[in-house]
């Protein structure tokens, strides 16, 4: 590891509370040449209305504007996130279809920009992006800063949503047993109760028992729905 490497992880690390985080974040962006710093976590549930927090540095203004007008609905990064991890740079073609959004961001300063998303094991899709005001990223410049780039979206990822999950997803630290993890995955797979007993070797009251604790660990209304969030957040 090198030791740039280094003294970034130390430092995300060491960050006591989420805005101290997020500030070191900012800072470590500076660093790279970026003026603006977002980072934007979806969550895996509920499966109907995901929830999803935003943090930035951005003009209070264009953060006001941007949650009035609804922009996220219309944003092509974020599209580009659920569907991608893949690193996207911010051009003219990205936003042709989003003419308004594009014009609007680019009054407030907003006008050149890069961001990676990323997910984790309990289905979170995390974006960072890093932007600024001057200066396009050149070719030579993204060849430079590209792995410095995403080293820094990878690990704000990290612990950015290590922060975060506990307090919005609690059920991502559910602790499973094995017996439950099994009649949780022959649920999903179909199986009544008297199948999954039957494939196990145990009673129905025994199946019922573990979908039951599961299903309570899980936050869960009934077994469909204790199947469909274990299986979501990586657990089968």
């Amino acid at each position: 590891m090198k030791a740039w490497q280094e003294i970034q992880l130390q430092a995300l690390q060491t960050s006591d509370t989420e805005h101290r985080l997020f500030q070191t974040i900012v800072s470590l962006a500076a660093e790279l040449g970026f003026d603006y710093c977002a980072y934007g976590l979806r969550l895996a549930l509920p499966l109907n209305n995901p929830k999803i927090v935003k943090t930035s540095n951005y003009p209070t203004a264009w953060q006001a504007q941007y949650q009035a007008k609804n922009y996220c609905a219309v944003d092509p990064t974020v599209k580009h996130a659920l569907c991608s991890t893949q690193p996207i740079l911010w051009t003219d073609s990205l936003f042709a279809s989003t003419a308004e959004f594009w014009e609007e961001a680019r009054s407030f300063g907003l006008r050149y920009g890069w961001a990676q998303p990323m997910r984790n094991v309990h289905g979170a899709t995390g974006m960072l992006t890093l932007a600024r005001s001057d200066e396009p990223l050149s070719e030579t410049e993204l060849a430079a800063k590209t792995f410095k780039m995403a080293w820094l979206t990878q690990n704000a990822h990290i612990a950015l949503s290590r922060r975060l999950l506990p307090k919005l997803l609690p059920e991502a630290d559910t602790k499973l047993s094995n017996r439950e993890v099994a009649v949780l995955r022959w649920t999903a797979d179909g199986k009544t109760t008297g199948e999954i007993a039957s494939i196990m070797r145990i009673t129905e009251r025994t199946v019922n028992f573990h979908i039951g604790n599961a299903a309570a660990k899980l936050n869960a209304a009934n077994k469909t729905s204790a199947a469909v969030k274990a299986a979501v957040l990586g657990f089968l």
